[in-house]
């Protein structure tokens, strides 16, 4: 266990230098290449000076994150005979999990990216439409869903306190749902300097913590890749950012946010680890729905509700941290969950 928790920490910290190296190298070419965040005439007039600042900066954690990833759990797979034996470990099952994960953060990120460009060559912020978007991350969602099929890892959920319950056929469209969800609300949460990227990384700490505990060994390495490679990239994009994720960045958080929740078999856990992208996509509907219903008034200042608290007053260093802080205590929370109610 020394040894895994020694590789757990080389992870983490491999992907940071990565992401912040890579970073170094990014951000002077994304600006030779003016591809500049335009930025959305109805949102936060201060947001205008930002306009310019280099997109696509989530490749630099993208880099980092597979790699990584990849080389931990080709490590895990070498070397997880003995671990198996003692803790009776399904190492076959994981690596499908953690191999089908990436790709779905890939396909995601992917999404994102051809999203970006057709943002910053025709120099407007709009790229792909909502349904041309809703249909790729459906497609993305049912390859992976069907490679976890094919490879028999089941259609049962584990949910804390009740034990594993079988879904049948309705687990696959309850999935293709949550991911499609998650993925979206991740991408909403991206909107504040440094936002996206802290929020992301309390969360993937969080998994790292559970898939410690439950001797899933190729999650907590993967999801210390993730955290790392999170806090490489705040180097850059820490408010004043130098450098925006864009959707390249934030689809693949979400699609990798998912892979690490599925790969613990137990998705559930997005509802508390993932409260604030929750938070951030149903302000986003609830205000849409009430600017409908009401004919023209609205339910927060702004939506998603991190412009809502900058409207209110809040510095975007403010949200960062109270946003933050929740997220840590529902991940605190979502660990307790595990250890409490999966014995």
């Amino acid at each position: 266990m020394i040894v895994y928790g020694v590789w757990t920490f080389c992870a983490a910290i491999l992907a940071f230098v990565i992401s912040a190296v890579v970073g170094k190298f990014l951000i002077p070419f994304l600006h030779k290449l003016n591809f500049g965040q335009t930025i959305l005439e109805d949102g936060p007039k201060w947001h205008k000076s930002k306009q310019g600042t280099p997109v696509m900066g989530g490749i630099m954690f993208i880099v980092a994150i597979v790699s990584v990833g990849l080389i931990s759990t080709i490590v895990y797979m070498l070397t997880g005979n003995e671990f198996i034996d003692t803790y009776r470990a399904d190492l076959g099952t994981e690596v499908i999990y953690i191999f089908a994960g990436i790709g779905l953060a890939l396909a995601n990120g992917l999404i994102g990216f051809i999203d970006d460009y057709t943002k910053v060559v025709k120099k407007r912020n709009l790229g792909l439409t909502a349904k041309q978007k809703l249909a790729l991350q459906f497609a993305s969602a049912a390859i992976y869903l069907a490679v976890l099929g094919f490879s028999g890892c089941g259609t049962s959920t584990i949910i804390p306190f009740v034990g594993e319950v079988d879904l049948g056929f309705f687990y696959y469209i309850i999935s293709a749902i949550v991911i499609v969800g998650i993925v979206n609300a991740v991408n909403l949460t991206d909107g504040v300097d440094g936002l996206d990227g802290s929020i992301t990384f309390f969360v993937a700490v969080g998994f790292m913590l559970i898939g410690s505990s439950t001797y899933a060994l190729g999650l907590t390495a993967l999801s210390a890749a993730v955290a790392g490679g999170c806090l490489g990239f705040l180097v850059w994009n820490f408010h004043p950012a130098k450098v925006f994720m864009g959707d390249t960045g934030s689809l693949f958080l979400g699609g990798i946010v998912c892979a690490m929740a599925f790969a613990t078999r137990m998705p559930i856990l997005l509802l508390p680890m993932g409260i604030v992208y929750l938070c951030e996509m149903f302000s986003v509907i609830l205000q849409v729905s009430y600017f409908k219903i009401t004919h023209g008034k609205r339910l927060f200042k702004m939506s998603p509700i991190h412009h809502h608290f900058e409207m209110c007053g809040w510095s975007e260093v403010k949200i960062v941290a109270v946003f933050s802080l929740v997220t840590a205590l529902f991940a605190a929370l979502s660990f307790f969950l595990v250890i409490i109610g999966t014995k």
